[in-house]
């Protein structure tokens, strides 16, 4: 069978050799080494050659793996600064209370988690004591995604220095009586401290990625220098399975962003067993990172190999070292040094003999504790190899072990996640290792006790120093005092009150021209930060290309084809449009990164994302959830919105249940509006929410989502009506009787129904409203439901009032209230979404929505087909009154039989 590998064609092969017989001299060379020094040697030659090759800037492929050993050599290593055995010290506090916390909290069944921590101890503290800088350092200070599983190490810092009390760490994942700390990194939970939520393993490093991306569009636009910031994002070796945690590697390596560093926490395990249980994670991960782009720096083994390594003058060490599966590393972690010797140096003569030259003690303490992430030293030498390096993004591997010194019972142990506890004994076996001055008789009854050294301790001191001269405590969240925006001119909003006359318009294009209008308001105009998936041309946007401009970090370094037309593909570095290409999980990290500078960086930046609606929260949904969680502010914008608008495009880019999950969300104010004006109140009053001045209640840490659509439709003038206004943002008012709309109904008496529509569907109400009086002298009044979440929220807020004795009545039953008649709601989505408001409404009620799976054809089709167009309104309508006999029985029956249902 032929190999393969050996018929690749090799780039150099379409190249003439211009002098072969230096090439066979080159082969010749390799060939010969290969038969006296062994296959290794030649190997080893090989890899030397190709790391100087690439260090001279010499053009040849990357070397995607090296070999399983730290990066930088041990006599290349910096002397780190600071007192070694002080945070020596502090470190083995903060161990034992995220251990004392997690396993006092298992009493009340709360649960936790202490071996994530336990192996990553020294990459926090290292970075605490030396590199992560504070909201009061340059810029905006560092920006920390600490890894969601070790948030009882960061509690245990914080209890240390001061921001915590012994009440807190008690009331660890014990939130309802309002002093409790939040399981993992929840900033709307604990918005003093947490910066970034990251447990919803993924999202922490991709968020970080375009956090960093969006610190330098902050740099280059002007807004605010923070070049100064870097970006951390703590990972676990697991979590880089999550797609998302590696989607966007290249976009990082792209755009050069050496302000980022990944520190990827190798224990080798994930929640139920090794990452990798038959390979190599850090050499895998390694690959993927350098073929990325990425610099990678690996930090495998402590300082107690460095003996080993010098005695390995044959590589038969390192050789083993590469070959060994993950699981076997993690079986060497709980077996004694017999075994050792014979599973991992008896393999190879000239590691057996090596073996000889070491005490069982020595090979116990190298696989049993010595790895490159437990050590200060070699960990600093980590970070700052990565803050130094220009040009790239650096992931540091760190190799560590899960639940180091939680003694035998954890350490490495496949079930140490789940392992919530540590016995009385354990905790004292702890002690003597951490040597910490904890006595027997603070065990009362059973209970582990709190340990600090005390306010004024040398320890505290320290370490409360070390944060001063970084900039201030870390991690923390900055509450800004910012000054309300200016509200843009009224103007802007007014012009679409008087309607688009005799032309149609989309929504989708009403909002479109709505922004246009507002970024370029003098005030606050450069705040506006588009974010577009490379769908702005579907959504009309590409108008505003040549006028704001796409951003680049390399500005535009070719002639653009369309370079002659008015609305050409520019970019600049200091564009404002955000067009992230084929990715919505991008686009929605750039919308976290943006809406929460208000924090991160004390600028209010208003960011709207549009998108097609099918895309957003279906596809992205739990980074929306995230974007609570983090308080975000700006405008997300479901584009091609609903089941029945977008024709011919099928199944699954047929949206009918955005709305659904959007009402999950409660930081979500979820809007469907009919009409352009509508549009323009809602943009208005959201500005005035989130940037401007609150009313007193507000939550200003809110996000709205709006629907907009692609079929141009009649848009009207604003009914001059009283309450038009309220009715929008609280969502419905009245948009017309039959008498208003001047339609024609024969009897004095004629049976009456009130339409409620939302978004697309008002159109076919309205047509349903004028059938229903000319053909079956059926009397209607249309209602503009603008949010059928809202209209919920509201009730619901008022039946909790109702159970503490106050007396409120729900807004939906307030607008409805003596409307005569049943009600009929008609949406593009399923019913459900109607259905959300139908036990406060006190008329008979009934709804039509397109549920099921979306599918292609005409809109008139899709919508027959569905059961939402105007006939069938129509017979709905019948048929509702048919039941309560104020039309005959025999109407309906005519009814779908004219109109062909």
């Amino acid at each position: 069978m032929t190999d393969p590998q050996a018929i690749q064609p090799s780039a150099l092969d379409q190249l003439p050799d211009r002098d072969p017989e230096e090439t066979a001299e080159w082969q010749a060379s390799l060939d010969a080494v290969a038969k006296a020094a062994g296959p290794h040697r030649a190997a080893y030659l090989m890899r030397r050659t190709l790391e100087r090759a690439e260090g001279n800037g010499i053009a040849l492929p990357k070397l995607l793996e090296t070999d399983y050993v730290n990066t930088i050599p041990t006599a290349a290593e910096p002397s780190a600064p600071g007192d070694e055995e002080m945070e020596r010290r502090i470190t083995a506090w903060n161990r034992w209370n995220a251990a004392a916390m997690v396993t006092r909290g298992s009493k009340h069944g709360v649960g936790g988690h202490i071996a994530t921590f336990a192996s990553a101890a020294w990459l926090y503290e290292t970075g605490f004591n030396h590199f992560f800088k504070g909201k009061e350092a340059d810029g905006s200070g560092d920006q920390l995604y600490i890894q969601g599983h070790a948030s009882p190490g960061i509690y245990a810092r914080a209890f240390l220095d001061g921001r915590l009390t012994e009440q807190h760490l008690d009331n660890f994942r014990q939130e309802a009586g309002g002093a409790g700390l939040p399981s993992y990194p929840h900033p709307r939970r604990l918005p003093w401290l947490w910066e970034f939520p990251t447990v919803s393993m993924g999202l922490g490093p991709l968020s970080a990625i375009y956090q960093a991306r969006f610190n330098r569009y902050l740099t280059n636009r002007g807004i605010k220098d923070v070049s100064a910031s870097h970006v951390w994002a703590f990972l676990g070796d697991g979590e880089m399975d999550e797609p998302e945690s590696t989607a966007a590697l290249a976009l990082a390596s792209r755009e050069g962003l050496d302000n980022l560093t990944f520190v990827i926490n190798c224990n080798l395990q994930r929640l139920d067993g090794p990452v990798r249980a038959n390979f190599k994670i850090v050499q895998e991960l390694e690959a993927q990172f350098r073929g990325a782009g990425w610099n990678v720096v690996k930090s495998l083994w402590g300082s107690a190999w460095d003996e080993l390594f010098q005695l390995d003058t044959t590589g038969a060490l390192v050789r083993r070292l590469r070959e060994v599966p993950d699981a076997q590393v993690q079986t060497y972690q709980t077996r004694g040094a017999a075994y050792i010797r014979e599973d991992f140096f008896g393999k190879d003569p000239a590691l057996a003999e090596l073996a000889k030259l070491l005490s069982d003690d020595k090979i116990l303490e190298c696989f049993h504790l010595s790895r490159g992430g437990h050590e200060a030293r070699k960990v600093f030498a980590a970070y700052k190899a990565a803050v130094e390096f220009k040009g790239a993004p650096t992931v540091i591997l760190a190799q560590t072990v899960k639940g180091h010194t939680l003694g035998e019972g954890f350490a490495s142990k496949n079930a140490n996640h789940q392992m919530k506890k540590l016995s009385v004994d354990e905790f004292k076996a702890m002690r003597d290792l951490l040597e910490l001055p904890i006595s027997d008789s603070q065990f009362v009854d059973g209970v582990v006790p709190y340990g600090h050294p005390g306010a004024d301790s040398p320890e505290v001191r320290y370490l409360q120093e070390r944060r001063a001269a970084l900039g201030g405590p870390a991690p923390a969240r900055r509450t800004h005092a910012l000054a309300p925006l200016p509200a843009p001119a009224d103007k802007t909003f007014a012009s679409f009150d008087k309607g688009s006359g005799t032309q149609n318009v989309a929504t989708t294009m009403a909002f479109v021209r709505l922004v246009k209008d507002l970024v370029r308001d003098k005030e606050t105009g450069k705040r506006w930060v588009p974010i577009v998936p490379d769908e702005a041309r579907t959504f009309g946007m590409e108008s505003l290309f040549p006028s704001l401009g796409i951003y680049s970090p390399k500005g535009q370094t070719y002639e653009p084809v369309d370079r002659d037309q008015l609305m050409y593909y520019k970019e600049a570095k200091n564009g404002q449009i955000l067009n992230e290409g084929i990715t919505e999980a991008g686009s929605m990290a750039d919308f976290i990164a943006a809406s929460t500078a208000y924090s991160t960086h004390g600028e209010a930046m208003i960011p709207f994302y549009i998108f097609y609606s099918m895309f957003g929260w279906q596809r992205t949904a739990d980074q929306m959830w995230q974007l609570g969680d983090q308080l975000g502010r700006g405008f997300l914008v479901g584009a091609t919105a609903g089941r029945t608008t977008l024709t011919g495009e099928g199944l699954q880019h047929a949206d009918g249940h955005s709305p659904v999950i959007a009402a999950t969300n409660p930081a979500a104010l979820s809007y469907d509006p009919a009409f352009a004006y509508e549009i323009a109140a809602i943009v208005k009053d959201g500005l005035r929410r989130m940037y401007g001045e609150a009313a007193p209640g507000e939550d200003q840490n809110v996000f709205y989502y709006l629907t907009v659509y692609n079929e141009p439709m009649p848009q009207p003038a604003k009914p001059s009506a009283p309450g038009v206004d309220e009715g929008i943002l609280k969502g419905l008012y009245r948009f017309n009787t039959a008498e208003s709309a001047g339609v024609e109904v024969a009897a004095a008496n004629a049976p009456r129904i009130q339409l409620l529509g939302s978004g697309t569907a008002i159109h076919w109400v309205l047509k349903a409203q004028r059938m229903l009086a000319e053909e079956w002298g059926v009397a209607s009044d249309v209602w503009s439901a603008t949010s059928w979440t809202e209209l919920r929220r509201d009730a619901l807020e008022a039946d909790a009032a109702l159970l503490r004795g106050e007396e409120r009545q729900p807004y939906v039953r307030r607008a409805l209230q003596g409307a005569e008649g049943p009600v009929l709601a008609v949406s593009d989505y399923m019913r459900q979404v109607p259905d959300q408001i139908a036990q406060w409404v006190e008329q008979d009620w009934s709804s039509l929505g397109a549920d099921g799976f979306g599918l292609s054809d005409t809109r008139e089709a899709a919508r027959r087909h569905f059961g939402v167009d105007a006939e069938s309104i129509v017979v709905a309508a019948l048929a509702q009154l048919a039941r309560r006999g104020e039309v005959k029985a025999t109407s309906v029956k005519e009814a779908r039989e004219r109109y062909g249902l």
